[in-house]
């Protein structure tokens, strides 16, 4: 619609949706093509050049603006927009939901409703920046300041308008905090200067002599400016103040909802500093416009249910990855004596995977449903993954979701002497210990598997699986057929079954179940202080590998199943139950099977299967374990061009561990670390 058609159809008698769908229409306007913000700041100069022009439409526009005025809600646009309705992290995940699923309507006297269908658009924000300070005033003495009914002059009813509003929104805000501050969840984890210094509870008296004053002597007074230095001090110690129950949920473990509330708190405190600004500014329509601009962006923000999960889950995340790390320093080797260990413990995991193997044939065999077979075979996984853990053995594919953050855990410091080149001998360790927890498991399954057909043939005159299955089994693991596919969806569920190990650890921690086990007075009479206490040691030192290896088992039992009920036709590779497979289907088949393609074929498909297991889920808990420690694009960079320089100078430290213990010489580039010297060939 042109300019001059769009004045003309102002009507302030229109009903209340047609004056806002007229305001829309007009930002519309301004808003144009939305790819040049100068071009919309030129178009705001033409609507005053041509209000200026039309004093008959300003007649119009005055009375159209103090309706609006008198009709809609600033305050809860300038206090609570941007802010969940709750202050709780699932009620705000619900209200995301609904603003995305229902439309909104323009027939409301709510501003902050109406609000996302005036300035939807995050170009929105830009344009409104790129205001400059004379547009801003013309823009106020032309058309924003608006006649007051008694006679008294239009700046002074505007600029009292305005001070209340603002007052009434800081009022909300201040509430708010203080609320917040004054919570069970946050007032118990404050540190014990914070609570001493009990900066929520003169929150509200630092805001009552602000009001007072501006009500009193006005916004440009003395006694204004230095309550609202005193309001604005106290605000910093609430804000220090909510910083310290970080530090307590570092160390007794990450709640989701109360990083929320957290959050939520310190986006509060802003709000309200620039509402003082707003308030208190020498130049109020440029300290408006930011807030204005700003609203926008948290409006875009606020209809982000992604955006709300990444930023209240970040430390959670963040966690997660450190107690990986702390589980995954166990299976990184960094000497000859650690890597036959290694390979002895894998050797361990195999023999008894090849049982599980056997097993698993065993439960095929009883033709259960599918949801029932699947969780048969689930609890087979999980049993036997978890009798590994106990005998401290170890299962290859399991690696990688927990040294990856170990390894990262390394890069915590970047910028300190040798901070990258000690990552890079992470990498070699964790890629050596990789291989030889390969070459143990599916060393070990191979024999155990042959030894257990072998037993079957003789003991009972059946092997371990028919001729049929034998064939079918070979098929499946071809390695031209969705092998691949299903190894990459299984190195996905190794990395999901270590974020399930981090965060029952973390709620394990958090709830000070350990505590509650030694301590609870229900369970010392039943269990005894002693063994009571011994439950809670175990718990505590086995819970993440109990919920990795449980959680990894019924995955890989259950997601076929599910997936055969939406026709996905989705399995799962594991490289050491594959192996034992195929080596029970060649056990079968004799020695005649060496001479099948298909035989070799499924022989490709294992030596897939295996890298793929390690690669998918290394890769996801690597970008999780970076994204946790917030490692930078440029230090990637230089984390790449480390990794290449010692894959030139010493190749075979990735695949055999040294002789002896590298010295450890100077950095060349010591501030940052750059340099990576070659470790000692094997």
């Amino acid at each position: 619609m042109e300019l001059h058609r769009l004045l003309d159809t102002l009507d302030p008698d229109a009903p209340l949706a047609q004056r806002h769908l007229w305001l829309i229409d007009l930002l519309a306007w301004v808003r144009g093509d939305a790819r040049d913000p100068q071009e919309s700041v030129d178009r705001v100069r033409l609507l005053l050049d041509a209000a200026q022009a039309r004093p008959e439409w300003c007649a119009r526009w005055h009375p159209w603006w103090n309706t609006f005025l008198q009709t809609v809600d600033l305050t809860p646009l300038l206090a609570d927009f941007g802010f969940a309705p709750r202050t709780a992290f699932l009620s705000e995940f619900n209200h995301r939901m609904r603003r995305k699923l229902l439309p909104g309507t323009p027939e409301t006297t709510d501003l902050a409703e109406l609000f996302g269908l005036l300035l939807p658009s995050p170009f929105d924000a830009r344009w409104i920046q790129a205001l400059d300070t004379a547009t801003l005033q013309r823009l106020r003495s032309l058309l924003l300041e608006a006649p007051a009914d008694d006679g008294a002059p239009a700046s002074v009813a505007t600029a009292e308008f305005w001070s209340s509003t603002l007052l009434d929104a800081l009022t909300f805000c201040i509430g708010q905090i203080s609320a917040t501050g004054f919570a069970s969840e946050i007032r118990a984890r404050l540190s014990a200067d914070a609570q001493a210094g009990r900066p929520f509870h003169d929150l509200p008296v630092h805001f009552e002599a602000l009001r007072q004053a501006v009500v009193i002597h006005g916004p440009d007074s003395g006694a204004t400016q230095l309550a609202a230095e005193r309001l604005t001090h106290q605000l910093d110690l609430c804000r220090q103040a909510a910083q310290s129950v970080y530090t307590h949920l570092e160390e007794h473990g990450i709640s989701v909802g109360i990083v929320f509330l957290l959050r939520q708190l310190r986006a509060r405190i802003l709000r309200s500093r620039q509402l003082l600004d707003c308030l208190l500014s020498e130049k109020p329509e440029r300290a408006t416009a930011a807030l204005l601009a700003d609203l926008v962006q948290v409006g875009q923000d606020g209809r982000s249910i992604r955006a709300l999960i990444a930023s209240s889950s970040h430390l959670t995340a963040a966690k997660v990855a450190e107690r990986s790390a702390e589980s995954g320093e166990h299976y990184i080797t960094r000497n000859g004596a650690e890597y036959r260990q290694m390979l002895g413990k894998a050797a361990g995991g195999g023999a008894l995977l090849g049982v599980t193997t056997w097993v698993k044939f065993a439960l095929t065999g009883l033709a259960l449903s599918a949801f029932w077979g699947g969780f048969a075979a689930g609890l087979n996984y999980a049993l036997s993954f978890v009798l590994v853990q106990l005998l401290h053995w170890t299962v290859a594919t399991k690696q990688p979701a927990v040294t990856a953050p170990a390894m990262v855990a390394k890069l915590r410091d970047i910028r300190a002497p040798g901070a990258v080149r000690r990552f890079v001998d992470e990498v070699a360790n964790l890629l050596r210990s990789q291989i030889a927890a390969i070459v143990g498991n599916v060393g070990a399954v191979i024999p155990v598997v042959l030894l257990i057909s072998l037993g079957l043939s003789l003991l009972s005159g059946h092997p371990m699986l028919s001729e049929e299955k034998a064939r079918h089994v070979l098929h499946d693991q071809h390695l031209l057929g969705p092998t691949a596919l299903f190894a990459a969806l299984t190195g996905v569920l190794l990395f999901a079954s270590s974020i399930v190990a981090g965060w029952v650890e973390n709620w394990f921690v958090f709830h000070r179940l350990d505590s509650a086990i030694a301590h609870n007075p229900r369970f010392t009479r039943t269990l005894g202080s002693e063994r009571a206490a011994r439950w809670a040691t175990f718990l505590r030192s086995n819970i993440s590998g109990l919920a990795a290896n449980i959680s990894l088992g019924f995955m890989l039992g259950l997601v076929p199943a599910f997936a055969a009920f939406f026709g996905l036709g989705l399995e799962v590779r594991h490289v050491t139950l594959s192996a034992g497979q195929v080596t029970a289907a060649a056990a079968k088949l004799g020695w005649p099977v060496l001479s099948e393609p298909a035989f070799w074929w499924a022989v490709g498909g294992v030596l897939v299967i295996g890298p793929l297991n390690l690669a998918v889920s290394f890769y996801l808990a690597f970008r999780l374990a970076l994204k946790a420690q917030a490692i930078s694009d440029v230090n990637r960079q230089r984390i790449n061009v480390a990794l290449r320089q010692r894959m030139r100078q010493a190749p075979l430290s990735f695949l055999f561990p040294p002789r002896r213990p590298a010295a450890e010489p100077p950095d060349p580039d010591d501030a940052s670390g750059d340099a990576v010297p070659p470790a000692s060939q094997p």
